[in-house]
């Protein structure tokens, strides 16, 4: 759970259309470390992490790549 050291970032995510899709996306980046709870939007086009540090975008990015999705940066 968060905590009131949580560090809050929601990044913007192309390709996202559905709850699998929001699945897909939320387990890769609950991977990193540090994550502490993902929050995925198809609707939006938007994942929110709450991480215990500020994350690494390359990491983030090769996440969501893995995930077979595109990060299009931070909203």
């Amino acid at each position: 759970m968060a905590t009131d050291t949580a560090v809050t970032t929601t990044y913007k995510v192309s390709g996202m259309s559905c709850g699998h899709c929001e699945g897909a996306v939320s387990a890769e980046l609950t991977e990193l470390p540090g994550v502490a709870e993902v929050r995925a939007s198809a609707a939006n086009g938007e994942v929110t992490v709450v991480s215990t540090a500020p994350l690494d975008e390359a990491a983030v990015r090769a996440a969501v790549d893995e995930a077979g999705y595109e990060l299009a940066g931070t909203v």
